[in-house]
């Protein structure tokens, strides 16, 4: 038998899809490893992954495709490239399988951010027209669906009225690089990004549904009490929402907000362990790992009631808050950052909560998942 993977988004990075394929794909090699006649797998990828990703297993063979996702060559080089190997199965780590592929095959759905949230990237009509066929296609043809949350397979089945037993829901893991350290191993961090008062961290992308704006203004009411309180905010500019940084600027606290721009893996384990109160004011995810790496450093969480978050974090594992009320994010971070008892409690119960998201565990479930078709 041979199994093939859509490896053009492999990658070690701590978070996405990225890692979610690198996890699944190790796991899958391994176990195939101990078969006495191990299948062939075949990892369709690109550059400079392709050129990087060594193995000594003879039956792991590696494809070099260089197409894009959302581009031509997706639809053109890829497939090719898919019709010509002739994989027995195919596992899709994206929705982005080739319009007119055929095959059989297994596909993640990780959420319906591009549904419901388009924000400002890819978003004229033939963007998303584009979109529109290819998710639903991938879908409609896949013979099983995993989603990564409960949540994420009603979307499924609402929007792309998918049938409701042909979506498996496993969740994902947590990395290994988010754990507890003292914090003297931080303060190196903290003294690179100048952060020398208690603060709040935010991590991830910069997109109109993380909400961003509203938490920046929350801080503005939470300094009536907490003056000293700092907002850390990591990850890369994007100069498509201007009106995270003008946030700072109309409520008075460009001397209040952190933007760290990209960090490393290292620093953001220190970031995360170091933060007073891990804070996510988002609209919609599909999964929500920022959360749950807090609580897997001992951070207490205060997030959003919205899309997935209360079922994969857990009703009273997190302080949960409105996200589109910015007086209820401020109370909740309020009444979070004053309680030490609440800060200790949550602390604790994350803890326990985050070691049930393992890699192994949801590894396992979904290379149980591919062989059964």
């Amino acid at each position: 038998m041979t199994l093939g993977i859509d490896c053009r988004m492999y990658s070690s990075s701590f978070t996405g899809i990225g890692r979610y394929t690198h996890e699944i794909v190790d796991f899958i090699i391994k176990e195939n490893a101990k078969k006495p006649s191990p299948d062939t797998v075949l990892l369709f990828m690109n550059d400079p992954e392709y050129k990087a990703f060594k193995t000594s297993h003879k039956f792991v063979k590696k494809i070099r495709v260089n197409a894009r996702h959302y581009s031509i060559g997706e639809q053109t080089k890829f497939l090719w490239l898919l019709k010509k190997h002739k994989p027995d199965k195919m596992f899709f780590p994206h929705f982005n399988v080739p319009y007119f592929y055929n095959g059989p095959y297994i596909v993640t759905i990780h959420d319906l951010t591009l549904s419901l949230f388009p924000g400002k990237k890819l978003n004229r009509f033939y963007h998303r027209l584009a979109y529109k066929l290819i998710i639903n296609n991938a879908v409609k043809r896949a013979r099983k669906i995993i989603a990564v949350s409960e949540n994420t397979k009603k979307d499924i089945i609402t929007h792309l009225k998918a049938p409701e037993d042909k979506i498996k829901v496993i969740h994902n893991g947590i990395s290994d690089i988010f754990k507890r350290i003292p914090h003297e191993k931080t303060k190196a961090t903290l003294k690179k990004y100048d952060i020398t008062s208690p603060f709040l961290l935010y991590t991830g992308v910069w997109r109109n549904h993380k909400n961003i704006p509203r938490l920046i203004e929350a801080l503005s009411l939470v300094h009536r009490c907490a003056p000293d309180l700092k907002l850390v905010i990591t990850g890369k500019k994007n100069p498509l929402y201007p009106e995270i940084n003008q946030s700072t600027e109309k409520f008075g606290l460009t001397d209040s907000v952190v933007f760290t721009g990209h960090v490393s893996e290292k620093e953001l384990n220190h970031l995360v362990n170091a933060a007073t109160i891990y804070v996510f004011p988002s609209l919609y995810e599909g999964f929500g790992f920022p959360p749950l790496e807090a609580m897997k450093c001992g951070t207490p969480v205060a997030t959003s009631f919205t899309s997935c978050m209360p079922e994969v974090c857990g009703k009273k594992n997190a302080l949960y808050f409105n996200p589109y009320n910015v007086r209820d994010i401020a109370n909740k971070i309020r009444k979070l950052y004053l309680n030490m008892d609440l800060q200790k409690i949550l602390t604790e119960r994350g803890l326990k909560h985050a070691e049930k998201y393992t890699w192994q565990r949801s590894a396992s479930a979904t290379y149980k998942i591919i062989n059964s078709i």
